[in-house]
């Protein structure tokens, strides 16, 4: 029986560099499952093309000139656009990385990552994974990081065991997998998750987890 055809994600690009965009357009053009709805080069353009076309990821470079990523994050937002998001950088400090994930984010690809990894790293974040290694990820709370508060509530061990998963960066449905339940069920412990934790996405729920609740992991 032949498999059911996976639904194509629609990205769009902002990026600056026109030859950047023009490259990685075609390759990712080239990706089964994959279509480049638009590649931008200013913030202007690209929230014009939210309004028109539906998107499911934005591919978003950091540096955008005279403005940078957390200002097209946040125009985005007050537009309305909650799709993910993953951002395209050179290099960032740690400082940077931990503001954009608190902004919610899906992850960071560094430019210097092949490009077989590119499109590896979009299928992830389409699939509920969170795109950070665990460099970033440390770096991301270091020294900043909060100790333990007294007052945060305690999780369950089942939220405990699908976190376990989570870190390990995987999807809903291989957490499923490994724990013997329903998809539905670990969504709904994602969703306690959030609830206790008070954010919105699984990068924030990592920061948050790290910084505050260590001791419970």
């Amino acid at each position: 029986m032949p498999k059911t055809a996976e639904r194509t994600v629609h990205i769009l690009l902002l990026d600056d560099h026109a030859l950047f965009r023009e490259s990685v357009s075609r390759l990712l053009g080239a990706e089964p499952g994959f279509e480049v709805v638009a590649h931008c080069g200013t913030i202007d353009e690209a929230l014009q093309v939210l309004r028109r076309k539906p998107i499911d990821l934005v591919l978003l470079d950091y540096d955008l000139g005279e403005q940078d990523a957390r200002e097209f994050l946040r125009l985005a937002k007050e537009q309305g656009f909650h799709e993910k998001i993953l951002v395209v950088t050179a290099g960032l400090d740690t400082e940077a990385v931990s503001e954009l994930i608190r902004s919610g984010i899906c992850g960071v690809f560094r430019k210097h990552d092949s490009a077989g990894l590119l499109a590896q790293g979009i299928r992830d974040v389409m699939a509920g994974k969170v795109w950070l290694d665990q460099e970033q990820l440390q770096a991301s709370v270091g020294k900043s990081a909060s100790p333990p508060s007294s007052a945060a509530r305690r999780f369950t061990e089942r939220e405990q065991q699908v976190l376990s998963f989570v870190f390990e960066g995987l999807a809903n449905k291989e957490i499923a997998a490994r724990i013997g339940v329903s998809e539905g069920s670990v969504k709904s412990t994602l969703q306690q998750l959030f609830s206790k934790t008070g954010v919105r996405t699984r990068s924030q729920l990592v920061r948050i987890v790290l910084e505050q609740y260590r001791d419970q992991i």
